[in-house]
């Protein structure tokens, strides 16, 4: 009884305090069997940490992608019309007229195509790909200068037959980018001469107006091939991406107000993919962390069969404890405190080793894997979790045990 006042009379931190230490030497004493359980945790959280960190890295390569095609862009197509009229293509007028009346719109170029063939030498010759555009449709279309420059509005003023060409034709015409700088073309018998080379940030495979025999000149210059105001699309340049859905809105009105009513034109932008692509993005995430829980289960699943298992193995100490006036409350703590222990040094493990592997990779690599601490937080709560879920049943077993007949088990 006396004891029982004593305990009574305790403090609670001191308890929990008492709790913690012998459940951390009940841990010493059985370290290979405790760690090898603990060892599931370790994989389950660390598996949950790769899991962010590789839908992170995923999520943000394939928007980084799409955002270098351009975030800002904004294309306007002509589709066609009712059926016998004539076609009420797209002009450089309506471009014109967007920049005036869309405030939102910052830069603009037409683009018109032109099928041509350029002479190779020995009296050969091949396809090249013509795109008549104005200075600002490298800002636009976010294109990557490789060598030279892109020509700029003097150029276009001046009507100066010079040109750009795409990466890959500067490499299979002369060797290089840089031996390309400098080169004439002829196109339909007039010399252009090429002062510089470019390519998309990101590769379309063909899926834009850019290919790998494209060549762009200034739209000034394009009129000799094409004498018509007409052109097959309009790029137009937001001045944020947060506006430029508005804006897409209010450039197709531009564009029907200036057109028949039965004519149909496609405004878009990239907003919808983006969308997308992090909805995508997002489900992956989920699934491979709904893979990564089922590890955790598993090893919340070992922790209560060892814990069951040191139970059954220390039925007399039990019973010796409660002999002592150990409450049922304090024996029920006691096994619950020796689980989760055991889940959050797994935990622990696992964090560490999760995020080890993201961080090696930057150190040695000049990939920017993007690295979640939140991530982290939530495996060791997790962990602490799954201690506590998995070490209930174990720990009000024991509690349930009868002393006198515990006293008497072998």
């Amino acid at each position: 009884m006396a004891t029982s006042t004593v305990k009574a009379s305790r403090p609670p931190k001191l308890v929990f305090g008492e709790t913690f230490s012998l459940a951390y030497d009940t841990f010493c004493s059985n370290k290979v069997r405790f760690s090898l359980t603990a060892l599931g945790m370790v994989i389950g959280t660390a598996s949950l940490i790769l899991v962010v960190t590789i839908g992170m890295t995923g999520k943000q390569y394939v928007l980084n992608q799409i955002q270098s095609i351009g975030a800002n862009m904004i294309d306007a197509e002509y589709q066609g019309g009712g059926e016998d009229t004539t076609p009420d293509r797209l002009t450089v007028d309506d471009m014109y007229a967007v920049l005036q009346r869309v405030s939102g719109v910052v830069a603009a170029s037409p683009v018109v195509p032109l099928d041509n063939r350029i002479p190779i030498g020995y009296g050969k010759e091949r396809d090249v790909r013509v795109l008549g555009v104005l200075p600002e449709y490298r800002s636009v279309r976010n294109l990557v200068i490789v060598s030279g420059r892109f020509f700029d509005a003097q150029d276009e003023q001046a009507r100066n037959k010079v040109g750009v060409i795409q990466q890959k034709l500067a490499e299979q015409l002369y060797g290089s980018v840089d031996k390309a700088v400098g080169k004439d073309l002829k196109l339909s018998g007039l010399p252009f001469t090429i002062i510089g080379t470019f390519r998309e940030r990101v590769d379309t495979f063909g899926q834009s107006e850019v290919t790998d025999s494209t060549m762009v000149i200034p739209y000034s210059v394009s009129r000799y091939f094409n004498n018509t105001p007409y052109v097959q699309q309009i790029y137009f340049s937001a001045a944020d991406p947060s506006i430029v859905v508005p804006v897409t809105e209010q450039i197709r009105e531009v564009i029907r107000s200036r057109h028949r009513p039965e004519s149909n034109y496609v405004v878009q932008n990239l907003t919808a993919l983006l969308s997308v692509a992090d909805r995508t993005a997002n489900a992956l995430t989920l699934v491979l962390f709904l893979i990564a829980a089922v590890t955790l289960l598993v090893g919340g699943i070992g922790i209560m069969n060892i814990m069951l298992a040191t139970v059954t193995s220390r039925i007399r100490e039990i019973g010796i404890r409660k002999a002592i006036g150990a409450t049922n409350a304090e024996i029920r703590f006691q096994f619950l405190s020796e689980a989760v222990l055991i889940s959050l040094m797994g935990g622990v493990g696992g964090v560490v080793v999760g995020l080890a592997l993201p961080f090696s990779v930057r150190f040695l690599t000049n990939y920017r894997i993007p690295i979640s601490g939140l991530s982290a937080i939530v495996a060791i709560t997790v962990s602490a979790v799954v201690g506590i879920l998995f070490g209930t049943v174990p720990a009000a077993r024991a509690a349930r045990m009868d002393p006198v007949e515990s006293l008497r088990y072998e």
